[in-house]
């Protein structure tokens, strides 16, 4: 049996939302121990001066909890 968490994260780029989601995944996995999967939960984008300057994604990244982290999920 195994027990997981999710956590939700934030990530940015002035790319593209395909960059602002690998960023945010690369950072939650040097986070997080046994990450399984993520999904985008919202997207955004800033506007300035009628030009796209910053996209955003909110990601729900799921990770697996070690034998001895599922008691903290009480």
């Amino acid at each position: 049996m195994s027990i997981a968490r999710i956590t939700e994260i934030s990530s940015t780029s002035g790319k593209s939302f395909e960059d602002a989601i690998q960023s945010g995944v690369a950072r939650a996995t040097k986070t997080l121990r046994n990450v399984r999967s993520a999904w985008v939960k919202e997207q955004q984008i800033r506007i300035d001066n009628e030009k796209i300057v910053e996209y955003q994604v909110n990601l729900m990244i799921t990770f697996i909890l070690e034998e001895g982290d599922q008691a903290d999920i009480a």
